[in-house]
């Protein structure tokens, strides 16, 4: 993550850690992507930035994507 402080890496860490527990939860049914965006949102997480971290971590193979739910890759 070239270009961040420290203090931003470890953020975003702790945000797609906080995403992928949450979909662990929930799992087999899947976490719907609007409950998702709902409680980012209310951490000041724009629409823009949510839709760029879901497409980062089903791209990178972390998460699964099936309509609006999400699921942890091979589950």
């Amino acid at each position: 993550m070239a270009g961040f402080t420290e203090q931003q890496k470890a953020a975003m860490r702790l945000v797609v850690d906080a995403v992928l527990d949450a979909v662990k939860a929930v799992a087999p049914a899947g976490a719907p992507g609007g409950v998702i965006y709902a409680g980012l949102m209310g951490q000041g997480c724009t629409f823009t930035q949510y839709t760029l971290l879901m497409g980062a971590l089903v791209r990178t193979g972390k998460l699964r994507q099936d309509g609006d739910l999400y699921f942890i890759k091979g589950k």
